[in-house]
């Protein structure tokens, strides 16, 4: 995830051109390091995703929704009032630091013109989201504050005068010729990636490590020109944006990166390739973050059941032996007159043994051989009427584990909008307290909000994401002769087509989307049933997310995820 300075510089442009002379005219703050700043520029409204997340730091034009909170954090507030029907004026990088500016024209509360900057700082963890006044350089307030107890060189507090990163004292790649590339790198240290990144600025290990493979390196020689080669097109800003995929791995950056694989796929602009790449990816690390109890909870609940089960079983297979009791007690009382009280066994002819073979009965010396023997048949008795009552358990605690493993596999591809209604869920089952909230109100008539995606003929196809969803979507939101899909046996969403008589093109489609969200998603040949909704039903009593089906026909198909990046509407 190379967002060097060379790609910053890039990023740069494409937002300058994108959004100069823009208005700016809604400000959201979605996630707790996250800003979506919406752009009213040539007759359209462009999203500009600013990022501080530690590990999905950007800046980029994007096409994803967000789904906002009804009570805009301070940091979100403070924007709204400085930068709200601000005009954009520039948007620039500084030398070729990860620092994008933004500076934007407005008006304070008396009516005067003034000019903010917005400066975003893409440096992994140390990334940051700064208001600034650009005539007086003082900080109104920054998504991340950073006292100088932890940063003596720099303090982003509100009040105190902004300062850009010390200086790291590196070549300016764009200025350097054929001599400052043989002087500053020394080949016979080896690691000439490595030298390549301490030696010139902007430029990150990973496009380092493409100018070293490029140049092959038989000798010294080899590696200026294809340096400068590179850098020229970079400065001319001559771009082939692309994504590298392997197995293994997939990074972008501003050319293929032969060094990491032969797959690539290219993108008209910056922003399209990081939605691309980021799709779904910063989404399921929110998704961990706020999901750790939860998953906790689900693990800690199918655990307790798998070990009761285990129990239960146990006790099942000695209740099935109650007739063995009874024999006992039959044979104890046809020998009564050789029992003394005070033994501890007594060794009896079996007579429905058809041998004729002896048998050894264990007796208790405190009791008398008449009570003995209603011992066992009282053990019997016992036996024989738990083993409805053990299987009603065993039951249930199979249709716990099953319930846990499917609320599991929702987690997994579950949205932050998924969270919620998951988290819902389980307080309406009595497994979580809800907490209290000051003011809260839940709304009765929300409807879950359901997936939506198109076929190749363009046939619309529906995905539940988690029960709740199902239940909808399968009970109240499908039509009766639509096609409903399901994996077979594995668990996973409902998937509802749009169509009383689909494609066989929008049939397999739909299937690979049932297998894609659900338990056999890194799976390939994922047996798929599908049916009419008309023969979907869910038993009375039965828990959220199952129903039962029948008439259904089953597809093989594989899980891919391109396919559904491209089929999202």
């Amino acid at each position: 995830m190379a967002f060097d300075g060379l790609f910053t510089r890039a990023m740069a442009k494409e937002l300058d051109e994108a959004l100069t002379g823009g208005r700016v005219h809604k400000i959201y703050q979605p996630y707790k390091n996250e800003v979506m700043i919406i752009i009213r520029n040539k007759g359209k409204n462009v999203k500009l995703l600013v990022s501080a997340h530690p590990n999905y730091s950007r800046v980029q034009i994007t096409e994803e929704t967000t789904v906002n909170p009804e009570e805009p954090p301070m940091f979100c507030m403070i924007l709204r009032k400085h930068l709200e029907r601000a005009t954009v004026q520039s948007v620039y990088q500084p030398g070729l630091e990860r620092i994008i500016v933004i500076e934007m024209k407005g008006r304070n509360d008396l009516g005067d013109e003034t000019i903010k900057q917005l400066k975003i700082e893409i440096m992994g963890r140390h990334s940051n989201i700064i208001l600034v006044n650009k005539d007086t350089q003082k900080i109104i307030d920054s998504i991340k504050h950073i006292p100088s107890s932890l940063n003596s060189y720099r303090t982003i507090l509100p009040g105190s005068t902004y300062v850009y990163p010390p200086p790291q004292e590196k070549e300016d790649p764009f200025k350097a010729d054929k001599l400052d590339i043989l002087k500053h790198i020394d080949f016979n240290a080896g690691k000439i990636d490595k030298q390549i990144v301490q030696r010139f600025a902007g430029i990150s290990p990973v496009a380092a490590k493409e100018i070293v493979f490029r140049a092959g390196l038989v000798n010294p020689k080899t590696l200026p020109p294809v340096f400068l080669n590179i850098m020229e097109k970079l400065k001319l800003h001559q771009y082939d944006y692309s994504l590298t995929v392997t197995e293994h791995k997939s990074d972008f950056y501003l050319f293929p990166l032969k060094h990491i694989g032969d797959k690539h796929k290219s993108f008209t602009s910056l922003s399209e390739m990081l939605d691309h790449f980021y799709f779904g990816k910063a989404e399921r690390d929110r998704v961990r973050q706020q999901t750790l109890d939860l998953e906790r909870l689900m693990k800690n609940e199918k655990e307790k059941n798998e070990k009761k089960l285990i129990k239960l079983e146990a006790t099942l297979e000695k209740a099935e032996k109650a007739d063995e009791l009874q024999l006992l007690g039959e044979l104890l009382t046809a020998n009564m007159h050789a029992v003394k009280k005070g033994m501890k066994e007594i060794e009896v002819i079996n007579y429905y043994d058809e041998n004729g073979g002896k048998l050894t009965i264990p007796l208790d010396p405190r009791k008398s051989p008449a009570e003995n023997a209603q011992n066992y048949f009282k053990k019997y008795q016992k036996a024989k009427n738990s083993i409805q009552a053990v299987k009603e358990q065993m039951e249930l605690a199979m249709e716990e584990i099953r319930y846990f493993d499917v609320l599991l596999q929702q987690l997994e591809s579950a949205s932050v909008k998924d969270i919620e209604e998951i988290r819902e869920e389980l307080i309406e089952g009595g497994y979580i307290r809800r907490k209290a909230k000051r003011g809260f109100k839940k709304k009765s008539d929300a409807k879950p909000l359901i997936e939506k995606y198109r076929s190749s003929d363009q046939t619309d196809i529906l995905v539940g994401k988690n029960n709740k969803q199902n239940d909808y979507l399968t009970n109240k939101l499908a039509r009766r002769d639509d096609i409903w899909l399901h994996t077979k046996d594995i668990p996973g969403s409902h998937v509802v087509i749009r169509s009383k008589e689909p494609s066989e093109q929008t049939l397999l489609e739909a299937a690979m989307l049932a297998a894609y969200f659900s338990k056999a998603k890194h799976s390939s040949s994922v047996p798929v049933d599908y049916t009419k909704v008309r023969h979907v039903h869910k038993p009375k009593g039965a828990k959220p997310g199952f129903v039962i089906y029948d008439h259904q026909e089953t597809l093989y198909v594989t899980p891919d995820e391109e396919q559904v990046k491209a089929m999202r509407i």
